[in-house]
């Protein structure tokens, strides 16, 4: 992996606050690794930028439980094929397009542990869409288009301890035990993270941040 940049969280704001105003609308990617804290940061600048800008996880696109138990899955959920990959492209090139109407999207419930269609509102007025996920750089079809609809992206690194730390602490809150938690982060969510890593060479920028929010 390149090496991160350390920044302090206002300069990557005024980076994507420079990128809301360079065109009628922009599309910024945050991509990492399995608990490297993807989710806040993208929350952090959303809410830095105001109304003019609207937060679009890729989460949203997990196939259902039942989808994957289907397909024999379930547990691998996370992986790359576990995720609508040609759905999220879809909803990208809508966003690109700036429609005259809102446009809707799905939102990934962590309580459900399921996506939830049609939550979240993308107005004609927004001007920064930020998706947040680990495979915005995969290079393997049909994930490479992902790439080529993101005006930016960017990679976030983390130390492994505290991003294995994060992992665990919130398998836990979600109802799996200690021991389930643990090998979860260090199973699935581990393979997954040293795939990710590998797609940090096609990000803009590779950052680790100067002031990360509490854990």
């Amino acid at each position: 992996m390149p090496p991160a940049q350390v920044l302090p969280f206002d300069e990557l704001v005024a980076r994507a606050r420079t990128l809301a105003g360079a065109g009628p609308r922009q599309l910024l990617g945050i991509a990492g690794a399995p608990g490297a804290g993807k989710s806040t940061l993208a929350q952090r600048v959303v809410a830095a930028l105001g109304p003019v800008a609207r937060l679009v996880p890729m989460d949203g696109f997990h196939l259902a439980g039942t989808a994957l138990e289907r397909l024999g899955r379930a547990g691998r959920k996370g992986a790359p094929d576990t995720f609508d990959v040609n759905g999220f492209a879809s909803m990208l090139r809508r966003l690109r397009r700036l429609e005259p109407t809102s446009v809707w999207t799905p939102e990934f419930r962590r309580d459900l542990e399921e996506p939830v269609a049609g939550a979240i509102e993308v107005p004609p007025e927004a001007r920064l869409v930020v998706t947040e996920g680990n495979y915005l750089l995969l290079r393997d079809d049909p994930w490479e288009e992902v790439r080529t609809l993101l005006h930016e992206v960017w990679f976030l690194d983390l130390d492994a301890e505290v991003r294995v730390r994060r992992l665990t602490a919130r398998h836990e809150a979600y109802g799996k035990s200690p021991e389930q938690a643990r090998a979860w982060a260090l199973g699935s969510d581990e393979e997954n993270a040293r795939l990710v890593a590998a797609t940090a060479v096609h990000a803009d920028l590779v950052v680790r941040l100067a002031d990360p929010a509490p854990e």
